[in-house]
């Protein structure tokens, strides 16, 4: 969650095409040092930081390196799909079905997390259902193996390192044992894959049996997901995404989630509902989103769906999240384009970034995954060409730079 690297699982990262941050920016490194050596001083400074022996025995078992750890976390690779084939793969019908259900079976206690946080029970389902499953799959791997490993591993010690002190809080303060443990790869736990440190911080123990259990009680998982979203920046009562019709002529630049106008003025500019009917004139602030330009899907997005976007930093998965919550709050299934979207693919879209690289544009990670640094350097061209600046790559735009070198 959170997150400055992998924030869902495995597979759906291998759908979604995320390019983190951190992933982008880690540098190249060997592991030199001697691995029982770093324990053992990992293990002194847990116990000065306060960590008391039994936890640390508790967990010492599963303090062990584990090179496969090392290899996914390395040789991740991430494959381009649009926001229609990714958000139609995660969101099909069976977790509308079960999203709709869960609401119904937990209508008491999402009303006790809506009263104390003010967020809605689509939105903690949402990512309840992409995260696990509702709570099905969680992952395989044991947490402190894969903490300690990456804690470990040069690439991105120190903030393993936090999470691993904290996985051992965990065990200290009683709420999970040891062999419980289980999540995801890199360490995430629960059914809406909390890492350790966002685990001890926000994690509550809404069913009142003394534990704080996101891997079993759903109330716990319901209760502490709420607060943590309030904890990102939820606004009670405020929405958070919403689909509007474009119309054929727009100042395009300003589809730009840096960029506010009230509803009002968007209205003004002609958009309106998706139905076609007209859009709220008020001064609620939003953004427009096209995620595949003038001629896909359009969204206003608004200052709850940043809260999305520090949850997980990929544009991909935020808006499907937020997409799905719409959905089970009763939104209509998105409109399609009635004409095809033209677009590149993956190794296309690999070289319009060497291109915009060498042009001096950061576009973050040469991966052909559009994310949204390239989107910003895409837009800057299309302005600098002339184009409609909707910030989506065309092969028009891509043969305009190639005759350009």
């Amino acid at each position: 969650m959170g997150r400055i690297f992998l924030a869902f699982t495995t597979t759906a990262l291998l759908l979604a095409g995320a390019s983190t941050a951190a992933l982008a920016q880690a540098p190249a490194c060997r592991n030199t040092g001697n691995f029982e050596r770093w324990l053992a001083d990992f293990k002194r400074e847990a116990a000065s930081q306060g960590i008391s022996p039994s936890a640390i025995a508790a967990a010492s078992p599963y303090l062990v390196l584990d090179q496969r750890i090392i290899n996914i976390d390395r040789g991740q690779r991430f494959f381009s799909q649009n926001f229609l084939e990714f958000s139609g793969k995660m969101v099909p019908v069976y977790r509308m079905q079960t999203g709709a259900a869960q609401i119904k079976k937990n209508q008491a206690l999402f009303q006790r997390v809506e009263k104390d946080f003010g967020v809605p029970a689509a939105v903690i389902t949402a990512f309840w259902g992409l995260e696990s499953d509702f709570g099905a799959d969680q992952g395989k791997d044991h947490a402190i193996r894969s903490l300690a490993t990456l804690a470990y591993d040069c690439r991105r010690s120190e903030m393993f390192r936090g999470h691993l002190f904290d996985g051992l809080r965990l065990i200290e303060r009683g709420d999970l044992r040891a062999e419980e443990m289980i999540g995801s790869w890199a360490g995430e736990l629960g059914q809406t894959q909390m890492m350790p440190s966002e685990y001890f911080q926000n994690a509550l123990d809404y069913d009142g049996d003394g534990r704080r259990n996101l891997i079993k009680s759903v109330p716990d998982v319901l209760g502490s997901t709420g607060k943590y979203l309030v904890h990102l920046g939820w606004r009670r009562g405020e929405p958070w995404l919403q689909e509007v019709r474009v119309p054929a002529k727009l100042a395009w630049d300003q589809a730009d989630l840096s960029i506010q106008h009230p509803r009002s003025q968007w209205a003004h500019w002609g958009l309106t509902r998706a139905d076609g009917r007209p859009l709220e004139g008020d001064a609620m602030p939003a953004s427009l989103v096209l995620p595949m330009g003038r001629f896909g899907p359009a969204f206003l997005a608004y200052n709850n769906f940043q809260v999305y976007l520090k949850w997980n930093q990929s544009l991909m998965y935020s808006l499907t999240a937020a997409y799905y919550a719409t959905r089970l709050e009763g939104a209509p299934a998105m409109q399609r384009a009635n004409a095809e979207i033209p677009k590149l693919g993956f190794e296309e879209t690999r070289e319009l970034q060497q291109i915009l690289q060498r042009m001096g544009h950061d576009v973050g990670r040469i991966d052909g995954v559009l994310g949204l640094k390239s989107r910003i350097a895409v837009k800057q061209v299309q302005v600098k060409l002339g184009m409609p600046a909707d910030s989506w790559p065309t092969p028009d735009l891509l043969s305009r730079l190639r005759g350009s070198r």
